[in-house]
C-alpha cells in the first residue's frame, strides 16, 4: 500500500469507523508543532523494528514531526546486550564480567553521541541504549524508556545495571504493569504493542496466493502447524518439535519453524543450528529464515495457509506473532506466560498451554474439531480489531505525552 499522504488514516477510517480517526486526530493536534524520537538497536528483525516501522509513519501522517534513529556498535556489544536480555527475562545463571559492564556503559554514551536525542519526547526502547539519557548534559524534553520485555522474574544483577538510569525517565512504560514490580509504580504506563493490518506482513492475501507463495517452500500435502519466531531458547522451539512429534503419531501433520535472524541477535544463528540438528532427517518438519529468502509477505503467507498456529513460549513480553496469526483468523496455541495471556482468552480465541503434552493435545483437538477451530478465528480477529491495532497504540502514546506535559 501506498504511504502517500492521508493513506493510512484513510484505510484506517474504513475499517475502524470514523469516531476512531476523529478521536485519533483530535488528540495529535496538541501535538503538531512538537517532535518525537524513537531509538533502538536495529531496524531489521524483532517486534520493535516491526512496530516502529509501521509506527512512524502513521505518527507523521498525524502531523507529528517523528523520527526513528538506531545506532551503531561493535559485535562484542551485542552479545552482551543479549546476555542482558535473557537475564532481565529471568536467567538468574547469567553473571556480567567488570569488562562487560565497561563495554555496556561506554556504548551508552556512543549512543548518545550518536543519535543526540534532543525531541520533544525522546523514547528509548529496551535495555540496550536504556543508560543513554546518563549522557545528556542538558535533558531536552521528555524522556521516556519503553521496555518490550517480561522482567517480572528478572536477574538481579542486569536489573542493578540498568535501574539507576530508569530513574532519570519522566515515565516508563510496559506491556504489563506487573513486568515493573513495586519498585517503579510510581511512574509506569502500561501500553500493549500492535499491529499494522496494511504491512506486508498483515495485509490480505488470498488463499490461493498465499498457497502459492508457501508451495515455493513447501508442499501442502498435509495439515501444516507453524510458529513464527526468533530462534530463541524463550519460544522454546524443541518443546515445538517435541509437540509435533507426539501428534505425528497419531494423525499426518507438518510442522514449519518460520524465523529470522536479527543483527542483535547473535543467539540466533546458534541456535538455528541447534534446531536442526534436534530436527534430524525429518522430511516434514521444515525450518525457514530471511537466508531462505522470507520476508514479510511470506510469513503472512504461511500464517493464512497454515491449520494453526503455535507461540509455545516460555516467557513472552507480547507475542506479536499472535496477535497476527489472530489477526488472520487463525486459532492459536500459546504458552500460558506473559502478554499471550492479554491476547488468548483460553478457550475462546485459542488455547493457553503449560507443557509439551497439552500443547499436543490441543494440536489433535483443533484438528479434529475444524468448526470449533474457525470459531475461535472470528473471535481471534475480533480482538486484534478491538484491542491491539496501530491506532489504538498511537492514541495510548498519545494520552502518555499529554500526562508527562
Amino acid at each position: 500500500m501506498e504511504n502517500d499522504k492521508k493513506s493510512l488514516l484513510e484505510a484506517y477510517r474504513k475499517l475502524l469507523g470514523e469516531n476512531s480517526i476523529k478521536k485519533l486526530l483530535k488528540l495529535s493536534k496538541e501535538f503538531s508543532n512538537m517532535s518525537v524520537l524513537h531509538v533502538n538497536s536495529t531496524k531489521f528483525g524483532g517486534g520493535v523494528a516491526e512496530i516502529l516501522q509501521n509506527m512512524v509513519p502513521l505518527m507523521n501522517e498525524l502531523g507529528i514531526n517523528t523520527e526513528w534513529k538506531t545506532f551503531t556498535a561493535p559485535d562484542a556489544f551485542f552479545e552482551i546486550s543479549k546476555k542482558m536480555h535473557n537475564a532481565l527475562q529471568g536467567d538468574k545463571s547469567i553473571q556480567f564480567t567488570e569488562e562487560e559492564v565497561k563495554l555496556f556503559i561506554e556504548q551508552a554514551k556512543s549512543t548518545y553521541e550518536q543519535v543526540h536525542p534532543d525531541a520533544d519526547f525522546n523514547i528509548i526502547h529496551d535495555p540496550q541504549p536504556s543508560p543513554l539519557i546518563n549522557f545528556a548534559e542538558s535533558k531536552h524534553g521528555k524522556w521516556i524508556w519503553r521496555c518490550h520485555i517480561d522482567t517480572s522474574d528478572r536477574n538481579p544483577q542486569a536489573w542493578e545495571l540498568i535501574s539507576p538510569y530508569l530513574a532519570f525517565y519522566d515515565a516508563l512504560i510496559f506491556t504489563k504493569l506487573e513486568y515493573a514490580k513495586d519498585s517503579l509504580k510510581n511512574f509506569i504506563y502500561q501500553i500493549t504493542p500492535s499491529i499494522d493490518p496494511f504491512s506486508k506482513k498483515n495485509e490480505e492475501l488470498s488463499i490461493e496466493e498465499s498457497k502459492n507463495i508457501v508451495k515455493k517452500y513447501i508442499p501442502l500435502d498435509r495439515p501444516l502447524i507453524t510458529q513464527v519466531s526468533r530462534f530463541d531458547p524463550w519460544k522454546d522451539p524443541l518443546g515445538v518439535i517435541d509437540a509435533y512429534k507426539i501428534v505425528k503419531e497419531k494423525t499426518p501433520i507438518q510442522l514449519a519453524l518460520v524465523g529470522s535472524l536479527a543483527h542483535d541477535d547473535p543467539e540466533g544463528n546458534r541456535w538455528l543450528q541447534k534446531i536442526r540438528d534436534y530436527i534430524g532427517n525429518d522430511p516434514y518438519v521444515h525450518v525457514l529464515s530471511n537466508l531462505d529468502g522470507i520476508g514479510n509477505l511470506e510469513v503472512n503467507a504461511f500464517q493464512r495457509v497454515s491449520d494453526i498456529i503455535l507461540q509455545k513460549s516460555i516467557k513472552e513480553g507480547f507475542g506479536l506473532t499472535v496477535t497476527e496469526a489472530l489477526w488472520k483468523k487463525i486459532p492459536v496455541i500459546g504458552g500460558n506466560v506473559g502478554g499471550i495471556k492479554l491476547q488468548i482468552e483460553n478457550g475462546i480465541n485459542g488455547f493457553l498451554v503449560n507443557n509439551v503434552d497439552e500443547t499436543a493435545e490441543k494440536i489433535l483437538y483443533l484438528l479434529k474439531n475444524p468448526k470449533k477451530a474457525k470459531e475461535m478465528g472470528r473471535k481471534g480477529h475480533d480482538k486484534v480489531k478491538k484491542e491491539f491495532l496501530l491506532p489504538k497504540h498511537v492514541e495510548k502514546y498519545l494520552d502518555l505525552f499529554k500526562k508527562v506535559m
